[in-house]
């Protein structure tokens, strides 16, 4: 059993930067892989990074490729999301998950823990 707990949200100007956290409970999370997701109002959930277990594979979906970076300290039981460059379109509420099973996964139905979220507020 794993919980997680987001952090780090909140209004920034675009062209601005956040860092997300997740931190997580349970000595398990060190074999988990992990994502970060986001739903903006009206629209549905979707896949945002995804880091392995070690930390040596990530993924993101191409609109933030170049701007956002995925990572993780296990020893610390924390994920990260470095969020720079962000415009507008990038308003939602954040939820990082995690799931013991596999890689990298992009799909939400591939992870069974989920944080509670926070926002990010991009203002023009």
């Amino acid at each position: 059993q794993v919980q997680l707990v987001e952090s780090g949200g909140g209004l920034v100007q675009a062209g601005g930067s956040l860092r997300l956290s997740c931190a997580a409970s349970g000595r398990t999370f060190s074999s988990y892989r992990m994502a970060w997701f986001r739903q903006a109002p009206g629209k549905e959930r979707e896949f945002v990074a995804g880091i392995s277990w070690s930390g040596s594979r990530t993924y993101y979906t191409d609109s933030v490729k170049g701007r956002f970076t995925i990572s993780r300290d296990n020893a610390k039981n924390t994920g990260y999301l470095q969020m720079n460059s962000l415009n507008p379109e990038d308003t939602a509420v954040y939820y990082c998950a995690a799931d013991g099973r596999g890689a990298v996964g992009t799909r939400s139905d591939e992870y069974d823990y989920w944080g509670q979220g926070t926002q990010v507020t991009v203002s023009s």
